[in-house]
Formats: structure tokens, C-alpha cells, sequence
């Protein structure tokens, strides 16, 4: 160790984070130092103090206490205590400042000042820093980026689709697949990757007020989207002050109503900027030409102000096609300007679709159908060669080639997107198993008190759903009118049929729906009581936690309980394909209701047929609404997508007939007869107005290639040996909890007290897909993922690991002879917004320095190298690198010179790579716009934008010196 001499700036190595210290007193074998940026004072004992003498050499830039800095010319000593000589920065003039006199705050984050000042870091902490930035490039440049990590099924026909919409600009597309294909999927699949590649920043969800719990859960659990639902009493806390309460977050999601029934909430909505607008269940905005529903007007006036719109329904436009129209007029009111024109215009899609229909056929094209391609540019020389090939894989490739062009050029493909369950396949079978059963006198007490209490309306004819609905719930009437003394579930028939039927099948897990929380709640009881089965509840009065660990249990294959009992939001968000049993315990009035009660188990993904159990009670509006249902729209068979509309015609006299409570064949038989006809008409408008050219378009030619690409990236090891080698430097606890998961948790000696979305709790985290999908407490952990992200950010916005000294035992060189190893990053500070990193995102340039000066990085890999290290001790890593703190220096500033060259090298093929890319899809989209008017002049004037702001964001890149290894030969074992 030095001498020591009062006024002299040392660091402490074991905390360094008081700034620099000043020796103020020395006494025997002891010293005094002050710290003076913290006020704080400490007593060393000479020859073990954990101290590191602060001192600059030539070329080297100091800062005075009181603000002013010089570049060192001249380093002089007096006394033991430096002089740096040089001119100032701010003047100019030649100026000399002693050491006492540095600033006190001087912080020591770059790499050679950490290490001439003895904060070394551990070499496996270098390592990780530099994987850190290998692998965040590697990240940033892949074409799936928010693809790839969302904790969903992989099925082609939804990754189609994300990708095509969620890579497009500002995208404005219709999702109308029918029930149980994942809408809510596809579009949270491309708002994520809308908000991770930086194409928008700001999210507004309008829906129902009944989903919009559904969508806040999905958009955390599938894809860690942090969403904030909006009501009049959050926005009410904002009237007072002069913000408005949409720009006091990123990410929203709202009722539709709260904007429809208030003026001064959509005009505060429209005045704040929007990236991007989902609105679900979009078929209930109502819109003619002479008339628009305030929930159109409110939607139409924030799609004008909004770059990006997408549009969720599942209503097929041939039972609505004004309506259908109507929403094509949110997309693009240009575009869509006029009914009657777009009906003119449709009719010429016939003669395309019939040849799109050939095309999907091993039928060879006549002359006439080749000259008609022809005629529409959707054929070249090539192609027609090879359509009508003996080869099969020339004739498909040809075939699809044709029909890519067809989609491009034609209809409403690049807006539009349906998937029917016909088209994707793989659907289970549906077992319909009624139970009748005798209704119990008390029930009947109570639906006749409830009925004479509404006698007045009935007779009037003036039946609503509010007087039906209670009918199919008895023992919530019962409770209400009959009895609080003897449970309702002991008089009830259909919880000992439940019971038997569950012990008849106690290897099988079942869901079982009633359309209230209390029913939900009082039967889980009843089961317990009576059967002692294990059963979990699921209703709207449980925290996201609470229903995550109840969905969780039900889910464990092991020891989870057999039976989930969910309130009617079981229906809606949840999806439990790994069961087959379905128990309906009480009937919805709307088919719509009653499609997504049945979509929790009858998904993609569902493995085996759906036993769907209904105990009705007989002579009683629940047989009616079963008949109805069953024989006359067949919603339990079958999908029933027009089922909703047989319904709103039928309503008054189906709502009367309920009304009776008195089940009647001779009654309901003439309404079951006519809604059989009218569900068989409309089932067959629908596949006679099946667009094959939008179905081709929805499920896509590269569904299965994007499925097997994330395969391959589920499958590579680089991200679970990352994060664990995470965990452990930073000191994150982990327990092996099986079936592929881990229990991460924090403890108290983190070197980060934050880590980052680590919460005091801890979490479950699965790298697998299959077992995060498994179990609805597991968090999939991708490269998506938020942790993640946030430790790509820890470790590279700080200094840990920015140095490190390590021992080379190699004979072949010369002992004592030193390497110096130098990571730069190559980055550029353009906005987010233009998506830098899909052509130059932070890129890591190796430099490995001989003490010639050669760089000999090309030769010697970071990895073999790094096998070959061993660790040094602080104290020691700290005399080696003073010793050589000349040399080094030398060798930095030689590096750099390297570095430019690597800039260059970086910068020149990005801007190729944007010219061919980006000039690629302007040539290609302008060319499309002269046939296809879907393309919007935005796109283009934007593409052309971007690539002209990308190319001058980039030629301004610049590299900064990011971390630094001394390797020191030596031949001893």
C-alpha cells in the first residue's frame, strides 16, 4: 500500500458509495479520513485498510469542488499529495488543482477509473454483463419481438394474424373469428408487439363494462400488459384540477359507455393522443345512413383522431351486412365512404373468389381462368408455367404465389380477418347430457310469489328479461321470499345428482357455472358438507390473486381439487380446456351467454369430447329455455353464432311462454318449429356468403412456419442459463417447485433491492410454455418477459461487472505478458417510435488488445477465452492494474480507433439493410395501391417517412467504452 500523507483522496473499497475521502489525521499505525460528500467519518488501521489511492494521469479530465474541471497536462507531488496541471475546460487558461481540492462527489462509474481505483468486480459478473449485451442484441433483432413471449397455445391461424397486423404501421384491421378461435388473443398478441418494438406507446380499450375485468386479466397474465380500468369515479377525482385523466396513464381500458353518455368524457378522451384503439364486441355499435348510435358516434370520433384501430367481433357481416359495412367505415371512411357503392363493388368479388376456389383445388386452370389472373395482374410469366405443374411442390408454391396476389390486390383482406370453425378444424365433439328433474315445492312457492308480483306486466304482455331471469335461478328467489332458516341446498335435487355424478367419475375434473356468486359460494359448501369433495370457487368478489390460486388448484393434475364452482364470469376470460365436464347448473337466457359458458372448455386445444350436463327442473321455465335452446337453435350441438338473433326476433313471445312457468309443448312447439328454419336460413347465408379468399387470407401460409420458429426459441437454453446466472449474482433466492417450475424469491442480501417485477411475495416462473400454460399461478418467463427486460436494463445501465482482472495460465505466452480485453457498445439515440433496433439496437463490439497493440479479437473467442480465467483477489487485481496503468491507458486509446472502424462497419450495413427492407415494402404496398385502395396513403407516407428519419438517426450512431478485462499470463497451476 502507499505512503500516507494528510490531504491526500482515497476511495473505500468496501463502500464506495461515499464518495472520496480525505486523510485527515494520522496516528501511529492509524489514519482518520473524511468523507465530505456524506458527512462521514472512519478510522483505519495502516496496512489493512480496504483503501485505494484516488489519482489521475495525463490526458485524464478532473472536476474541482467548485465545479470547474481541467484536462491533466502535468501531474506534480509534493508531500505525498498530487498537483494536476492543465488547462481549464470552461477558460481555457492554464490552471493547477491540488488534490484536496477534487471534487468530493467525483463518481467512478467508467470502466478504467473503477479499475485504477481498486473497485474490481468479480469476473463472473463481467461475463454476465457482457451475455447481457449479446443477448439484448440478439433480442432486439429478431423478427418475433413481442411475438414469441406471450403465455398463449401456439395455433398458426392467431400468429397469422398477429404478426401480419401487429408488424404493420398504425394497423386498422377487423377481428371477427367466431367463438373459441381467440380473438382477445389475437389482438393482445399485436398490442404487445405494437408496444414492445416502440410502434405505439399509448393503448385504449373501449368494451362492456362486463369484460372489461376479462381483458385487464388477460392483458397481465398472457402478456404482463399493466392496463388501468377508467370509470366516471376515477375520472370524477381529476375534475377538480385542470388534468386530464386519460393522460394520467399509458395503458386504459374502459366502458364504452363512459364515453357514449358523456360529452365532457369524449372530448377529454379525444384530446389526449392515441397510438392505438380496441373496441370489443364492436357489433353492437349501431349505424345506418340516416342514423348512428351515440356508442358509433363516440367510436367513429376517436377512430379519426387514432393512428391504429382494431375492431373485435364475432358477428358475421351476412347477418348485418349495412352493419357489417358500417364497421369498415371506422377503418378507413375514405375507403368506405358509401354503402351503395360498396355493395356495387363486392359483386365483383364473385368472379375472384371463384377462382380462388380453383386454386385451393388440385383442379388444373382452364385458359380462360389463366387469361382472367392475367387480366387482374395476379399472374406472372413464371407462375403460369408452373400452376398447372405435374410437380406437386412447384404447383402449390405457383398456386399460393397466385392466390398471395389475389389477397393483396383484392376485397377487404388487409382489413378483415375471419377464421370460422370450419376452416381451422380440430374442435371437439359436444355431448348434450339434459337431467330432468322434479322440482321441489318450496321452489314453486317461490317463483309463484316472484310471478305475482309482476302480474300486473304479464298481463299486460310487457314480460322483460328482469321478470324471466330470477324464474331460472329458484333458489335465489327462495332465499329471498320462502326461507333464511333451512339452506336452500337442502332441498335442492340437483346437488345430490351432482354429487353422485361427480363420485361416478372422481378421476375427472368439472366446471361447473351457475349465473350467481352466492349460488357459486353456497354450493361449494354444500359439497364439502354433504360429500366432503374438494371444490374451488371462482366469482367476481375475489382479487386477481384470489381467482389466479383458485384457477390454479383446479389446474394442479396432482392434488387440485375435482370441481371448479364459477359464478357467470367463470364464462368469460378463463379457459379450462384440460377439463371435459361442463355443468351447466342453471340456464342463461342469451345464446351468446350460453357460447362462451361452453367456449371455457370447447377450444382449440380441448383434447377430448365436451360432456355437457344440464339439470333442468321439469315444467318450468328452465325445460322451456333447454327445449328452445336445444331444439330449436341447437346452441349445445353446435356453435351458434345466429343464435342471438333468432333470440331478439322471438324474444316477446319466448319471454312470455317463460313467463307461465308451466312448461308447455303444444305452447312452445310453433316457436322451436320457426326458430329451426330460421337458424337452418341463416347458417346456409353464411356459407353461401363464405369469402374464400378473406378465410385463405385469415388463417394464412405462415402460421405453422411462425409456430415452429417459436418452437426453436422456447427451445434454446441461452435464456434459462442467463436468468439463473441472473439470480445468483444478484442474490435472488430459488427453489425447485417441479413439474419445470421454480420459486424465485428476494432476500435481504440482493445487490439490487429492487429486482426487477420480483415482488416482496416472490413468484412461480416456468421457462416452459406447456407448464406455465398449465397452471394459471405460473408466470412463462420469454424474452419478452418484463424481468427480462428489466434485468437487460439493471445490468447495463449500471456499472456492475464493467471490470474485472483475471489470470491467463497459457505456457505458450511469454509469463507476466497482459491482455487487455475492451467491450464498446454501438448505439444510436433515435426515437422508439422509428424501431431502431430492428436495424441497429445496442450492439456489443469485442476489442482484445495485445501489448503491442494488436487486436487479436477475431482469433481468440470471448467464450474460449473465458474458459481459461481464473479470478483474482481485489487487492491483488488492484496492484496489477496500477502497475500497468500507463500501458493500459495507451492501449484504450489505441482500441478506439478499432471501435470507430466497427461503428462504421455497423452503420453502413444498417442503412443497407433499411434501404432493402423498408424500400422492398414501399415499392410493394405502392404498387398494390394502384389496384387495391385498402391501402391507406398513411402507410406509405409514413414507410417513406421512417426510412428517411431511420437512415439519419443511424448515421449518427456513436460507441460508448463499456466495460474493460486485464488478463495477466501466468504459468503457474
Amino acid at each position: 500500500m502507499s505512503d500516507f500523507a494528510l490531504g491526500q483522496r482515497w476511495i473505500s473499497d468496501s463502500e464506495s458509495d461515499l464518495g472520496l475521502g480525505t486523510i485527515v489525521a494520522i496516528n501511529g499505525r492509524r489514519i482518520s479520513m473524511l468523507f465530505p460528500a456524506t458527512a462521514e467519518q472512519r478510522e483505519y488501521v495502516i496496512g489493512s485498510a480496504p483503501l485505494t489511492r484516488v489519482s489521475f494521469n495525463v490526458g485524464d479530465k478532473v472536476e474541482s469542488a467548485e465545479g470547474w474541471s481541467l484536462t491533466v497536462a502535468q501531474v506534480v507531488t509534493e508531500d505525498g499529495v498530487n498537483i494536476y496541471l492543465g488547462k481549464r475546460d470552461d477558460t481555457g487558461e492554464i490552471a493547477q488543482l491540488i488534490e484536496t481540492r477534487l471534487n468530493h462527489h467525483l463518481k467512478f462509474n467508467k470502466p478504467q477509473d473503477r479499475l485504477f481505483t481498486g473497485q474490481i468486480d468479480r469476473n463472473d459478473w463481467y461475463s454476465l454483463r457482457y451475455d447481457s449485451l449479446r443477448l439484448q442484441h440478439k433480442y432486439q433483432t429478431h423478427p418475433l419481438v413481442g411475438l414469441a413471449g406471450a403465455r398463449t397455445s401456439l395455433i398458426p391461424h392467431q400468429l397469422h394474424i398477429a404478426k401480419e397486423a401487429g408488424q404493420r404501421v398504425a394497423p386498422r384491421v377487423l377481428l371477427s373469428d367466431e367463438v373459441g378461435l381467440g380473438k382477445t388473443i389475437e389482438a393482445g398478441m399485436i398490442i404487445h408487439q405494437q408496444l414492445l418494438t416502440g410502434r405505439s406507446s399509448r393503448v385504449f380499450i373501449l368494451l362492456p363494462e362486463s369484460l372489461q375485468y376479462q381483458w385487464l386479466v388477460e392483458m397481465l397474465r398472457r402478456f404482463n400488459l399493466k392496463f388501468a380500468i377508467f370509470d366516471e369515479e376515477r375520472c370524477a377525482e381529476y375534475d377538480s384540477s385542470d388534468e386530464n385523466p386519460f393522460e394520467t396513464e399509458q395503458l386504459i381500458i374502459a366502458p364504452l359507455s363512459l364515453l357514449s353518455d358523456s360529452d365532457n368524457r369524449l372530448s377529454q378522451a379525444l384530446a389526449a393522443h392515441w397510438d392505438l384503439v380496441v373496441v370489443d364486441e364492436a357489433h353492437h355499435l349501431k349505424w345506418s345512413e340516416n342514423e348512428a348510435s351515440a356508442e358509433y358516434t363516440a367510436v367513429e370520433k376517436l377512430a379519426a383522431r387514432s393512428a391504429g384501430l382494431l375492431l373485435l367481433t364475432a358477428t358475421p357481416d351476412q347477418l348485418g351486412h349495412e352493419s357489417h359495412f358500417a364497421r369498415l367505415r371506422l377503418l378507413d371512411s375514405d375507403r368506405f365512404h358509401s354503402y351503395q357503392s360498396f355493395v356495387e363493388e363486392e359483386s365483383g368479388y364473385q368472379a375472384i373468389a371463384e377462382l380462388a376456389k380453383t386454386l385451393v383445388t388440385e383442379k388444373p386452370l382452364t385458359k380462360t381462368e389463366l387469361a382472367q389472373l392475367a387480366n387482374i395482374n395476379a399472374l406472372s410469366e413464371e407462375t403460369q408455367t408452373n400452376i398447372n405443374s405435374s410437380e406437386q411442390a412447384t404447383r402449390e408454391a405457383a398456386r399460393q404465389k397466385c392466390l398471395k396476389s389475389l389477397i393483396d390486390q383484392h376485397g377487404t383482406g388487409r382489413v378483415l380477418f375471419r377464421n370460422t370453425r370450419a376452416s381451422v378444424k380440430g374442435f371437439p365433439k359436444r355431448c348434450v347430457l339434459p337431467v330432468k328433474l322434479d322440482m321441489p315445492a318450496e321452489y314453486k312457492a317461490a317463483n309463484d310469489w316472484w310471478l305475482n308480483r309482476h302480474s300486473d306486466e304479464i298481463s299486460q304482455n310487457q314480460v322483460s328479461e328482469k321478470i324471466v331471469k330470477p324464474l331460472l335461478t329458484p333458489e335465489f328467489l327462495y332465499e329471498s321470499a320462502i326461507s333464511e332458516d333451512i339452506e336452500w341446498w337442502r332441498i335442492d335435487p340437483r346437488v345430490d345428482w351432482l354429487s353422485e355424478l361427480v363420485k361416478e367419475n372422481k378421476n375427472d375434473k368439472f366446471l361447473i357455472i351457475c349465473a350467481k356468486a352466492s349460488t357459486a359460494l353456497t354450493l361449494e359448501q354444500a359439497i364439502r358438507v354433504k360429500q366432503g369433495i374438494n371444490a374451488s370457487v371462482f366469482h367476481e368478489g375475489m382479487s386477481i390473486v384470489e381467482r389466479d390460486r383458485a384457477a390454479a388448484w383446479f389446474a394442479d393434475q396432482e392434488e387440485g381439487c375435482q370441481l371448479l364452482i364459477c359464478s357467470e364470469i367463470g364464462s368469460e376470460g378463463r379457459n379450462f380446456q384440460f377439463a371435459r365436464h361442463l355443468v351447466l347448473f342453471d340456464l342463461p337466457l342469451n345464446p351468446d351467454l350460453l357460447e362462451q359458458r361452453i367456449g371455457r372448455l370447447d377450444r382449440i386445444g380441448q383434447k377430448h369430447d365436451i360432456q355437457i350436463h344440464l339439470p333442468y327442473f321439469e315444467s318450468s321455465a328452465s325445460e322451456t329455455i333447454f327445449q328452445w335452446q336445444h331444439q330449436g337453435i341447437n346452441a349445445y350441438a353446435q356453435t351458434c353464432p345466429a343464435g342471438i338473433h333468432v333470440y331478439e326476433q322471438q324474444k316477446d313471445s319466448l319471454l312470455t311462454i317463460l313467463a307461465q312457468n308451466n312448461h308447455n309443448d303444444s305452447q312452445l312447439a310453433p316457436l322451436v318449429e320457426q326458430a329451426r328454419i330460421q337458424i337452418a336460413e341463416l347458417n346456409q347465408q353464411m356459407e353461401q356468403g363464405r369469402d374464400i379468399l378473406l378465410e385463405i387470407n385469415s388463417k394464412g401460409f405462415d402460421g405453422d412456419e411462425i409456430k415452429d420458429q417459436i418452437e426453436a426459441i422456447d427451445d434454446d437454453t441461452e435464456l434459462v442459463a442467463f436468468m439463473l446466472q441472473v439470480f445468483d449474482v444478484y442474490g435472488v433466492a430459488q427453489e425447485d417447485k417441479g413439474d419445470r417450475c421454480l420459486a424465485v424469491n428476494p432476500t435481504d442480501h440482493m445487490l439490487e433491492p429492487h429486482f426487477p417485477e420480483l415482488s416482496d411475495d416472490g413468484m412461480t416462473v416456468s421457462f416452459e410454455r406447456d407448464a406455465a400454460l398449465s397452471r394459471e399461478d405460473v408466470r412463462f418467463i420469454s424474452w419478452d418477459h418484463p424481468m427480462v427486460q428489466g434485468c437487460f436494463e439493471m445490468i447495463n445501465s449500471g456499472e456492475m461487472g464493467n471490470n474485472t482482472v483475471s489470470v491467463l495460465n497459457n505456457k505458450a505466452l511469454p509469463e507476466g505478458t497482459y491482455l487487455v480485453e475492451l467491450i464498446y457498445v454501438v448505439e444510436t439515440s433515435a426515437p422508439k417510435s422509428l424501431q431502431p433496433g430492428r436495424f441497429l439496437p445496442p450492439t456489443p463490439v469485442r476489442i482484445l488488445m495485445d501489448k503491442a497493440g494488436n487486436n487479436l479479437a477475431a482469433k481468440v473467442s470471448f467464450e474460449n477465452l473465458n474458459k481459461q480465467l481464473k479470478p483474482v483477489g481485489r487487492q491483488v487485481g488492484s496492484q496489477l492494474a496500477t502497475a500497468l496503468q500507463t500501458q493500459i491507458h495507451e492501449l484504450i486509446g489505441k482500441s478506439e480507433t478499432a471501435a470507430q472502424q466497427a461503428t462504421d462497419q455497423l452503420i453502413n450495413q444498417a442503412v443497407e439493410k433499411i434501404e432493402q427492407e423498408l424500400g422492398e415494402e414501399f415499392q410493394r404496398l405502392t404498387s398494390l395501391a394502384k389496384v387495391n385502395p385498402n391501402i391507406r396513403a398513411i402507410e406509405l407516407e409514413t414507410l417513406a417517412n421512417q426510412q428517411a428519419e431511420l437512415i439519419q438517426h443511424i448515421k449518427q450512431a456513436r460507441f460508448k467504452f463499456d466495460a474493460l478485462r486485464l488478463i495477466i499470463v501466468s504459468h503457474q497451476a
